[in-house]
């Protein structure tokens, strides 16, 4: 008996799905459209927008530079006549933040964001060698350097004025700057000693005396007793002075 004729005839509807089984199973083609090259311009206009974002919070005489980078590799941007930057909310204004980009003349208005690094170039305080913990600060300890500012959350020190003598609390590398968070805490007063109480309220303060009911350390609250017996939950914030907010 001939094979050919023994097997049943294939039904349509079963040739329709193999072949689109195996379409399935062929690499797809491309069909998106090729990301659109943002216009030089564009680039530029962006960059200026978020070194203008940063220039109120810069240190005086700082030179603030904004690199933009490049959009992400996978968006498919429609052609656009008129695309325009835009500061976007919650955004940092130092160190590595985003630019919003909107098509504002084009057939599909599409929104996109780009990656934009601001450095704020000033002079501060570096160490001139390795300086161990528990070292108190002097002039020449340190020598002014231009670092980039935005490279830390904490902005380094400039000069040492209203900090010198102080003691560090880690050590500082050769070459890194110095923050006040590198510094000890100050102890303003001890436990049971008699303070100024100051309690500050919208446009007006009032003062009184009352005993720290523990040693007020720079940046920690501290309980104080007045003088007729209430307690109450300031700042330190200098020798023998406690700050309250009403």
């Amino acid at each position: 008996m001939n094979d050919r004729t023994s097997r049943p005839p294939v039904a349509p509807r079963t040739l329709l799905a193999a072949a689109a089984l195996a379409g399935c199973l062929l690499p797809a083609q491309a069909t998106d459209v090729p990301p659109a090259a943002l216009p030089p311009a564009v680039l530029a206009a962006a960059a200026e927008l978020a070194r203008e974002a940063a220039l109120p919070s810069a240190p005086r005489a700082a030179r603030v530079l904004a690199v933009p980078g490049t959009p992400d590799p996978r968006l498919r941007l429609a052609p656009c006549e008129r695309i325009e930057p835009h500061l976007l909310a919650g955004q940092p204004v130092w160190g590595r933040t985003r630019i919003g980009l909107r098509c504002a003349g084009g057939p599909v208005a599409w929104r996109v964001t780009l990656p934009v690094e601001v450095r704020v170039l000033a002079p501060a305080l570096v160490a001139r060698g390795p300086t161990p913990a528990g070292t108190a600060l002097s002039a020449d300890l340190f020598r002014l350097a231009e670092i980039d500012w935005a490279a830390s959350p904490q902005a380094p020190l400039a000069s040492l004025e209203g900090v010198a003598g102080r003691t560090l609390a880690r050590a500082i590398g050769a070459g890194q700057p110095l923050q006040s968070a590198d510094l000890q805490r100050r102890q303003w007063f001890a436990g049971g000693d008699v303070v100024r109480i100051v309690a500050v309220g919208p446009g007006y303060s009032v003062a009184t005396d009352g005993v720290a009911l523990g040693s007020g350390i720079e940046g920690q609250l501290v309980r104080v007793r007045t003088e007729s017996g209430r307690i109450v939950i300031g700042r330190p914030v200098a020798a023998q002075r406690v700050e309250v907010t009403l």
